[in-house]
């Protein structure tokens, strides 16, 4: 039964050194992808606005689910 903790230690160990090799070959390969410097505006942007849409998506779902709850959220 000891063989099966160190099985998935390894494993584990593995499945995390792979994750990290992708990550940060994905990572320097859009690095060099990004040194035009109107692709990197346009992809910050894009995130902003991404993140501002979210952001309005979650505040409407908050305010929506204190409506249906009857919570009074008026300021005194």
């Amino acid at each position: 039964m000891d063989w099966v903790l160190i099985v998935f230690v390894l494993f584990k160990g593995l499945v995390f050194v792979t994750g990290m090799v992708l990550a940060v070959r994905w990572h320097y390969e859009r690095e060099r992808q990004w040194a035009d410097r109107r692709v990197l505006l346009f992809a910050c942007a894009k995130i902003a606005g991404v993140f501002l849409l979210l952001l309005l998506v979650l505040l409407g779902l908050t305010f929506g689910l204190a409506r249906l709850l009857g919570l009074d959220l008026s300021l005194p």
